[in-house]
């Protein structure tokens, strides 16, 4: 069973990286480490140390209080990291290109689409 905060860290980690549209290869690459071990980082099979996550925050250029952020706050205090479902891929790629369309009219309606295909299915 992995720790809690480990895969919540994880998470955070995988929801950013894909924020920025790179890969675990890219991430890896710069990490000098395998592809292999940053997913078992964003899975949290294995627990990341403080320099490497130092190095992890430099390379996704965030805090490493972003990381942490959530973590036995709101809602979810109450529930294990391990409970909460972790957002897919797709998810992410979505929320990147919402966020990229300017705000006003277009971005609104494509919120709309995107509800109204939800209650579709």
């Amino acid at each position: 069973m992995y720790h809690p905060t480990d895969v919540h860290i994880g998470r955070k980690m995988r929801e950013k990286r894909v924020a920025l549209g790179m890969s675990q290869a890219a991430l890896a690459e710069q990490l000098g480490i395998t592809f292999q071990q940053v997913q078992k980082y964003e899975s949290g099979a294995n627990r990341i140390g403080g320099s490497r996550l130092w190095d992890i925050s430099r390379v996704l250029r965030e805090q490493i209080g972003y990381f942490y952020e959530g973590l036995g706050e709101g809602k979810n205090a109450s529930k294990s990291a391990e409970d909460t479902l972790p957002l897919s891929k797709q998810t992410l790629e979505l929320a990147r290109a919402i966020n990229s369309i300017p705000e006003g009219s277009v971005k609104d309606e494509v919120m709309q689409l995107v509800k109204a295909f939800a209650r579709i299915s």
